[in-house]
């Protein structure tokens, strides 16, 4: 786990110390999102110093919107195109030669179903894994605890619940696997 907020278990949310992660990664979000198109280097640099880690050749365009940065890894030669948003209070790993459309929500937190818990700022983080050469298309929506399988294809508007296998085309809403993906 790359931060301390612990991995399937209610933690609380209203933690100071998580409350001044999140206000340094929202600061760096602003940072990335006010920044020309043209002033790539200076992205790069924003970028690296949000995310555990950032491949090479990545390209990422704002807005970017991140709960931590510190529990994202993106892999090498990924596109993401605008308006993502990674809420990732668990660890979110994107593979290398991944193709993201715009609008992509990866939502790695949950929130308990009864109020009073709900109210007392719980929430339990649930990691996400996309493996490499994976696309997906806009305004997706995936959830904690589930894993893309390697070369797959995540149709437009879909919300992923469960795990998707490899090379696997999958949408809907729950997403579902409609068939394999013959290279």
């Amino acid at each position: 786990m790359l931060n301390k907020i612990p991995l399937n278990t209610w933690y609380d949310a209203n933690d100071k110390d998580l409350k001044d992660l999140r206000l340094k990664a929202k600061d760096l979000c602003f940072a990335f999102n006010s920044l020309p198109y043209s002033d790539e280097a200076k992205g790069k640099i924003i970028l690296k110093q949000l995310f555990a880690s950032l491949g090479d050749n990545t390209e990422i365009l704002a807005p970017l919107y991140c709960d931590y940065g510190q529990n994202i890894i993106i892999g090498k030669d990924c596109y993401i195109n605008h308006g993502a948003y990674l809420m990732d209070t668990a660890p979110i790993t994107i593979g290398d030669h991944c193709f993201i459309g715009p609008f992509l929500n990866i939502s790695c937190a949950s929130h308990p179903l009864d109020i009073a818990n709900r109210n007392k700022g719980l929430e339990m983080a649930k990691s996400v894994i996309i493996e490499d050469d994976v696309w997906i298309g806009s305004n997706v929506t995936i959830l904690g605890g589930v894993t893309i399988g390697k070369g797959s294809v995540i149709g437009a508007g879909s919300v992923v619940t469960k795990d998707i296998p490899a090379n696997t085309l999958a949408y809907g809403n729950p997403a579902k696997a409609v068939r394999k993906i013959e290279n």
